[in-house]
C-alpha cells in the first residue's frame, strides 16, 4: 500500500507541475497524451486503493489565481468534464435523452453578468471557486455585446478565444521568431488576463457563449436548445452545435471531424450536453464533474517508426531544444518527420536512442508528439558544447524541469535570430533574407554585425555561387537592401532586437521623441517611464543597451548607413473629430495596428468598442452577425469595409460611404 501512495504522490507532483506551467503561464512541458496517460494511472490508483490525496488533480478544477487582477468568488462552483474517446461511449450515455453536441473550445473560459441589459462583471474560471475580474478586459472583445434587450439580471457562461486566423496574423507581425506564440491557446490566456486592457483590444478576442446560467424570469420550455437560440437574440455568438440522440450522436461527431481542417477556432474536442433542464439538475455532480455534460476527445491516430536522431535546436535565448527527426509517417492525412521532444525532462523520461521504436501521434490532431518509446535505449546524450558555435553548454534545472542552454552571449545561433529580427517587414524589412540564407552568409563568414547586411554587395561572387542564389537573386536582393536604406526612426530603434521593444513601443517612444533619433537613443530611466506604455522593466533594458558600449557603437554604425526619415507624422487631418472601430480580418493591412496608425495619421481616433461616439465601423463582412455589427445597426453607425477606409486614406478625402 505504501508503495502505491509513493507512487500517487510522484504522479500528483508530475501532474501539478505541468498544470501550473499550462494553466499559469501558458507553458506546456509534456505533451497531451502523456499528460491523461499520468491522469488516468492517478485516477486508477485512487480507485484500487481507495485513498485519495489532498490536492490531488483528480479533485481540482482549473488554476490557481496568482495575479494582479482583482478576484471574486463565482456564484456556483465551476466544474471541469468527465472525458471520453470512445463515440459508443457518448450514443450509451445519452439514452433516450435529447443532447447538444459542440465544439470544446480551447482558449480561457469566462463568466459574463448584465444587470439592466449592461454588461457589469466578467470573471474568469479561474480555480473553479474564485475567478480573476476582466471586465474591463471583456468589454474590448472583439463580438461581446456591452448592451443587450433583456433588462433583467443575466449570467452566461462562455470561452474566450483567438482565432488560427489572427494567431497567424499576430504571430507574422513578430520577427523574431522565438518571441512567437505557441498556440492560440497561450495567447489567448495572456490576453485576456492583462492588467492593460489596450492590450486585449488588440489581440482580437472572441467570446462564444456556452451555456446560460440565469436569466431573470425567462422560461425556456425546459430546453436547453432554447436558452442557446434566445442567447443568440440578445446578440451573442453561440458555440456551433448539433441536436443529437442516442441515434444520430455519432455521425454528428463524424461531421465535426470532417470540419477540423477548415475550423478557424482552436477546439481540443466536443462537448455533449443534455437538453433537458430539469432533469440535468435532478442528476447533480460528483465532487469534481457536473452529471450532465461529458467531454469527447478524439482517439489520436498513432503511427510506429524508427527514430533516426536527434537535432539540437538552438535560439536567440540560448535555450537548445531537442527535436526528434524520424522515419516520416503518414498522420491524419499529412507525412510526418519531426516533433519537438520539448525539454531534456521529457526527453530522459522518454528514454529515448538512436534506432528506437517510437509511436507518434498529433496533438489535438495538429502537432506531432511522441507517444511512447517501445525500445527504451535511453542512449542519447546531452551535447557538451553547442551545436552552432561550439562554446560549453549548461543544463538548468527550474523547478524540476531540465533545460539545456549556450551559455556563450557571442553565439551565432542567437546572432542569427537578431539579424532575421533586423531584416524583418516591421524592422529594415529587407526582402530576400530569410533566416536560412542568414545563416548561409553567417557560417561563410559574411556576416558578423547588423551593419554588415548593408554591405552585401561586396559578396556577389560568394553569395551568386550559394545554393539557391543567382545574379538575379544577388540583384534583387541588393536592390532591396538599397530601398531599406532610407527608413523611419522607429523601424531602425525596433530592428535593435532591444528586450521588449516590439514594433508598436518603438513607435510610442519615437513619437514621444518628437521623431528625434539623438533623444530617443539618450532617453533615460525616468523619461521612459512617463511615455505611455512604458514600464520600469522595459525602461531598464532600453538604457542598459544603449549603456552598452559594444551595443551603442553598433547602433551608430548601422544609423551612419541609412538616410532617416525624421520628418513628423503626417497631420492632415481630413479624419479630425472622426472615430473608427476595426473589427474582421483584413486584407491590405497587415493587421489592425498598421490600419490604426494610418487613421491616425489622418486625424482620426480609433476605439475598441463601437458606441454613439463611433462615426464608423470597419468591417469586411458586412453581414457579419456580430456584435460590433449589431450594436453598429442598433445606434445607426455606418459600417464601411477595408477598400473604403483604404481609398479614403489614399485620396486623402472622406467620400460617400
Amino acid at each position: 500500500m505504501e508503495d502505491k501512495k509513493s507512487l500517487m504522490k510522484e504522479k500528483i507532483e508530475i501532474l501539478d507541475r505541468a498544470a501550473r506551467a499550462y494553466y499559469r503561464d501558458a507553458e506546456e512541458i509534456m505533451s497531451n497524451l502523456e499528460y491523461d496517460r499520468l491522469y488516468d494511472e492517478l485516477l486508477a490508483l485512487e480507485k484500487e486503493t481507495g485513498i485519495i490525496l489532498a490536492g490531488s488533480p483528480t479533485q481540482k478544477v482549473g488554476y490557481e489565481v496568482l495575479s494582479n487582477l482583482p478576484k471574486e468568488r463565482h456564484l456556483e462552483r465551476m466544474l471541469s468534464l468527465d472525458k471520453t474517446k470512445d463515440r459508443q461511449e457518448l450514443a450509451e450515455w445519452l439514452g433516450q435523452q435529447r443532447g447538444l453536441l459542440s465544439w470544446k473550445l480551447d482558449g480561457l473560459t469566462v463568466v459574463l453578468t448584465y444587470e439592466n441589459g449592461r454588461l457589469s462583471k466578467a470573471l474568469t474560471r479561474g480555480n473553479g471557486d474564485e475567478g480573476e475580474v476582466i471586465t474591463n478586459n471583456a468589454r474590448v472583445f472583439v463580438n461581446v455585446p456591452l448592451e443587450i434587450p433583456f433588462k433583467g439580471k443575466l449570467t452566461l457562461r462562455g470561452e474566450a478565444v483567438i482565432k488560427y486566423s489572427d494567431f497567424e496574423k499576430i504571430n507574422a507581425s513578430i520577427g523574431e521568431a522565438d518571441a512567437r506564440y505557441k498556440n492560440p491557446r497561450n495567447l489567448c490566456s495572456g490576453s485576456v488576463r492583462q492588467l492593460n486592457n489596450r492590450i486585449t483590444a488588440e489581440r482580437n478576442v472572441h467570446f462564444f457563449a456556452f451555456s446560460l446560467v440565469e436569466a431573470d424570469g425567462i422560461g425556456f420550455e425546459n430546453s436547453r436548445e432554447q436558452q442557446m437560440i434566445w442567447l443568440g437574440r440578445q446578440g451573442f455568438d453561440t458555440v456551433e452545435y448539433h441536436v443529437v440522440t442516442s441515434a444520430t450522436v455519432v455521425p454528428a461527431v463524424e461531421s465535426f471531424e470532417k470540419a477540423i481542417e477548415k475550423n478557424d477556432l482552436p477546439s481540443d474536442g466536443l462537448v455533449l450536453t443534455l437538453d433537458d433542464i430539469a432533469y440535468s439538475r435532478s442528476l447533480g455532480t460528483t465532487s469534481k464533474f457536473p452529471r450532465d455534460s461529458i467531454a469527447f476527445k478524439w482517439a489520436d491516430q498513432v503511427a510506429e517508426t524508427t527514430l533516426e536522431k536527434i537535432e539540437w535546436s538552438a535560439s536567440r535565448t540560448g535555450l537548445i531544444n531537442p527535436v526528434a527527426v524520424f522515419e516520416p509517417v503518414e498522420l491524419e492525412g499529412t507525412t510526418v518527420s519531426r516533433a519537438s521532444v520539448h525539454n531534456i525532462s521529457v526527453m530522459r523520461e522518454l528514454k529515448l536512442g538512436i534506432g528506437d521504436r517510437i509511436t507518434v501521434y498529433k496533438a489535438n490532431m495538429i502537432i506531432p508528439q511522441i507517444a511512447e518509446n517501445l525500445t527504451c535505449s535511453n542512449s542519447i546524450r546531452i551535447p557538451e558544447v553547442c551545436p552552432v558555435c561550439g562554446h560549453h553548454t549548461q543544463v538548468k534545472n527550474d523547478n524540476g524541469v531540465e533545460t539545456l542552454y549556450c551559455i556563450n552571449p557571442d553565439c551565432l545561433a542567437k546572432q542569427i535570430k537578431r539579424l532575421a529580427l533586423f531584416v524583418s517587414r516591421d524592422a529594415m524589412n529587407i526582402d530576400g533574407l530569410s533566416e536560412a540564407t542568414i545563416e548561409k552568409l553567417v557560417e561563410k563568414g559574411l556576416i558578423h554585425r547588423l551593419s554588415d547586411l548593408f554591405r552585401l554587395e561586396r559578396y556577389r561572387e560568394e553569395i551568386t555561387s550559394m545554393e539557391g542564389f543567382g545574379e538575379k537573386s544577388f540583384e534583387n536582393l541588393i536592390a532591396s537592401v538599397e530601398k531599406a536604406k532610407n527608413t523611419t526612426p522607429e523601424r531602425l530603434l525596433y530592428s535593435l532586437g532591444i528586450p521588449g521593444i516590439g514594433a508598436a513601443n518603438a513607435r510610442v517612444i519615437i513619437r514621444a521623441c518628437g521623431r528625434s533619433w539623438d533623444k530617443a537613443v539618450s532617453l533615460t530611466r525616468e523619461q521612459l517611464t512617463e511615455i505611455d506604455g512604458i514600464g520600469e522593466i522595459m525602461a531598464e533594458a532600453y538604457v542598459s543597451y544603449f549603456s552598452d558600449e559594444e551595443k551603442k557603437r553598433e547602433a551608430q554604425e548601422v544609423r551612419s548607413l541609412v538616410q532617416l526619415d525624421e520628418s513628423r507624422e503626417e497631420t492632415a487631418d481630413f479624419l479630425a473629430g472622426l472615430t473608427f472601430v476595426i473589427t474582421g480580418a483584413l486584407n491590405h493591412y497587415a493587421n489592425r495596428d498598421v490600419l490604426k496608425t494610418e487613421i491616425e495619421k489622418a486625424g482620426g481616433k480609433v476605439a475598441g468598442s463601437v458606441s454613439r461616439k463611433t462615426s464608423y465601423l470597419i468591417n469586411n463582412d458586412l453581414q457579419s452577425a456580430s456584435g460590433k455589427n449589431k450594436k453598429a445597426k442598433e445606434l445607426g453607425v455606418a459600417i464601411i469595409n477595408e477598400d473604403t477606409i483604404k481609398n479614403w486614406l489614399e485620396t486623402g478625402e472622406v467620400q460617400n460611404a
